[in-house]
């Protein structure tokens, strides 16, 4: 649903909704679904919101530049949330969210792309992963898979583009680089991300209390084992 929409064709409970202030980049893209774009402050918005109760709210969802809220059914928004949405975004602190050392199998039979994206890089093997160890990731949204948490802070030289050809299996646990952003897949399956270490950790079980590991707004340091 987008801001042109009729309003009179929309429930007494979104009409007042439709046009927010003037500066606010949010709209309803459903019934009960309202999409805020947050550019490079989708952590922060993610942050600010969760820290307060909203009682018609259901579920907020991260995703790449993006904030999606799930209003609970028959909810209206309240002002207090719409001047939420409008407001200025600080970035979340550095100390914020759990930090999960997890140790690493780089290269091999674990790893089979490192070679390659090391040549690529200008690097030797062990400087590529003294490189992708050196820095500190945050979670910035969930997808793919349930719990495959997309990592932002992958240094600059490392960033490479997908593989052209994806493939088939994947096998679980594998720490992988695509685009900015690694990885770590939860489960086996096809991908199309670079494969360059597995993960001594499980990153999403439904039987645990928090299913998946990482959060948005985590941070992780990964050890080469």
């Amino acid at each position: 649903m987008s801001h042109d929409t009729d309003p009179h064709a929309l429930p007494l409970a979104r009409r007042s909704s439709l046009h927010p202030a003037a500066g606010a980049a949010w709209r309803w893209v459903s019934e009960r679904g309202v999409l805020l774009a947050t550019g490079d402050a989708t952590l922060a918005r993610y942050a600010a919101l969760s820290s307060r109760h909203w009682p018609e709210v259901e579920d907020l969802v991260p995703a790449d530049g993006t904030l999606l809220l799930i209003l609970r059914p028959g909810a209206a928004m309240s002002a207090a949330l719409r001047q939420a949405l409008c407001a200025d975004a600080t970035s979340p602190s550095g100390a914020s969210g759990v930090l999960h050392p997890i140790r690493v199998e780089y290269g091999g039979v674990a790893g089979p792309d490192l070679d390659a994206l090391a040549a690529r890089a200008g690097l030797s093997r062990d400087a590529y992963i003294n490189s992708h160890t050196a820095v500190e990731y945050r979670v910035a949204f969930l997808g793919f898979q349930p719990g495959f948490a997309y990592l932002q802070g992958l240094p600059a030289a490392l960033h490479v583009p997908r593989r052209a050809s994806p493939r088939v299996r994947v096998p679980a646990g594998s720490v992988a680089i695509g685009g900015v952003y690694c990885g770590i897949y939860p489960a086996s399956g096809p991908g199309g991300w670079h494969l360059i270490g597995r993960a001594a950790v499980t990153v999403f079980d439904p039987l645990r209390p928090r299913p998946a590991l990482l959060l948005p707004g985590d941070r992780v340091r990964f050890v080469a084992a």
